[in-house]
């Protein structure tokens, strides 16, 4: 009984192994440019134990895909509990949490396969809209789900660009010091708009106007 627990943990242990390396295999060289022999050298197992747990490239990366959101789900219900830094950098943390894994996203996102990775990720935003909007003193101007699609989709910039930020920021985001510098930059741009309630008002009257003259196209 005691041998059969043993091989199980091992079981457990390739598998995991494979999905790690298939998540910087695919991240580092395309879905399609990847290998399962790569994949498994990565891993350091044979290909014959890859084919065994997962059966196939396809189903090997839908892993990769559920391990992602799984993680997602776990981050986002971590920061809902807690919603204030206590000694740990949030920003640092989701980071740190999904730094291994950003080439993998970024391809995932370019090559218009991360459909659930991102929706959940949309979801965790309106869920936080949500508790937000209840002080909001003045209306949306559009739903929950498009502010949400779209703060997204402005969140993904900063992980999928990691190289380019951290130049322009002049130090590594994956660094205390990376981390501790974007946190900052992330709260003065979101408790200091650039408009204010007056130029938001006036800019959507005329958006509106633009929209209500542009021609509507006929089928």
């Amino acid at each position: 009984m005691m041998a059969r627990i043993e091989a199980d943990l091992e079981d457990l242990t390739a598998r995991a192994r494979i999905r790690d390396a298939a998540l910087r295999q695919i991240g580092e060289h395309g879905f399609e440019r990847a290998t399962i022999r790569g994949i498994a050298d990565a891993a350091g197992v044979s290909s014959g134990l890859v084919r065994h747990h997962f059966g196939s490239k396809q189903a090997l990366r839908e892993a990769c895909d559920d391990y992602l959101l799984k993680e997602m789900r776990r981050l986002g219900d971590e920061t809902r509990a807690d919603s204030t830094p206590a000694d740990v950098n949030p920003v640092g943390s989701a980071l740190a949490a999904f730094g291994p894994y950003q080439r993998y996203l970024a391809r995932a996102l370019a090559e218009g396969w991360a459909a659930p990775l991102f929706d959940e990720m949309v979801q965790v935003y309106e869920e936080w809209l949500a508790e937000v909007d209840k002080s909001r003193p003045d209306p949306p101007y559009a739903s929950r789900k498009a502010r949400a699609t779209v703060a997204t989709a402005m969140s993904l910039v900063v992980p999928v660009l990691y190289q380019h930020v951290s130049r322009g920021l002049g130090v590594d985001l994956a660094t205390p010091e990376g981390a501790h510098l974007l946190a900052l930059v992330l709260l003065d741009i979101h408790s200091h708009p650039v408009l204010t309630p007056e130029m938001a008002a006036s800019l959507r009257e005329a958006l509106e106007k633009i929209h209500d003259k542009t021609p509507q196209p006929r089928f």
